[in-house]
């Protein structure tokens, strides 16, 4: 085993995460706050409904190729699916967005901080370098990212101070990941730097200190990110108006209901076009039987050449 694959083993036995919980992670009063673990067969556990294979640190593996379809969803598409199914919490929004006309698409690896306290904090150290680490900051996490992933950081908010990359490192995370992306709720640095960097970034403010009081409490657990559990290997989709999270079982049928919707969007446009028909007779659904029929044989026709494109490539 080389040195490198050692420290990431060394590095999943050892970060832990501060949880005040009632359940698994549910708040409580500060005064039954516990020390806990999130192993890998936890996130298996909680990641069970996933229909796909693992990666090697137990996240799910959204498939590669349903990551390249996911490129052209957009937001409503993706709420059509989770909103049917009772997932309401995974969208959130109001950050910077680094490149608004470039689409978000990869495999969460999640990471948690928290404000810096010293006798928690040293524990983490002691446990750290027992095990052969000399320390545990952003940069732990972000050595163990892999093609494919979106760095997704719980920085609970920061601002000064809670900077998770300046553009050295944002390059870095661009080259492990292969252009898969960040997600802070908290800041970046070296602005002018990483707008020249080729990677979609979503984050909540700039600032120009380093990051620092904080401690680094979780690296592949469940994170809060705005109004949203985020399970590590999560499907991360963002686009201008903001991210969704969407748990690796719902991805399939999230992908298929946006080819019906795309195929709606372009119907509607067409009778649009022909200029002889009321928004209200078209839109969302026709209101006249022969309308109904033409839109049903459409809707048939294209879904199947669509397949049949895909499966051809």
């Amino acid at each position: 085993m080389t040195q490198t694959a050692r420290n990431r083993s060394t590095l999943r036995s050892v970060v832990t995460v501060i949880c005040l919980c009632a359940g698994p992670w549910l708040a409580v009063p500060p005064t039954r706050a516990q020390l806990i673990s999130f192993p890998k067969q936890d996130l298996i556990d909680y990641t069970s409904p996933n229909p796909f294979d693992r990666l090697p640190d137990g996240r799910p593996k959204v498939p590669d190729e349903l990551i390249e379809r996911a490129r052209g969803l957009s937001s409503e598409e993706v709420w059509a699916v989770l909103e049917e199914k009772g997932y309401r919490n995974q969208y959130a929004d109001g950050f910077h967005v680094l490149y608004p006309g470039k689409t978000m698409v990869g495999r969460a690896f999640t990471v948690q901080f928290m404000p810096a306290r010293s006798d928690v904090d040293d524990v983490a150290k002691a446990k750290a370098k027992a095990n052969g680490l000399s320390k545990l900051t952003n940069q732990t996490a972000i050595d163990l990212l892999q093609p494919g992933d979106v760095l997704v950081v719980d920085l609970f908010g920061k601002k000064v101070n809670g900077t998770i990359v300046g553009d050295n490192l944002f390059y870095y995370v661009m080259k492990a990941t292969r252009s898969g992306g960040l997600v802070v709720d908290g800041s970046v640095r070296d602005l002018d730097g990483i707008s020249e960097i080729d990677m979609p970034a979503y984050f909540r403010a700039v600032d120009p200190t380093p990051i620092g009081n904080v401690m680094l409490s979780g690296i592949n657990i469940p994170v809060r990110i705005g109004g949203v559990t985020v399970m590590p290997g999560d499907l991360v989709v963002g686009d201008r108006e903001g991210i969704y999270f969407v748990p690796p079982q719902l991805v399939k049928d999230v992908l298929d209901r946006a080819d019906e919707i795309h195929v709606h969007d372009e119907w509607t446009k067409k009778k649009f076009d022909e200029g002889k028909y009321k928004s209200s007779e078209i839109y969302g659904s026709p209101s006249d039987p022969k309308l109904q029929e033409e839109y049903k044989d459409y809707l048939k026709r294209r879904l199947e050449e669509i397949r049949k494109q895909r499966s051809s490539k």
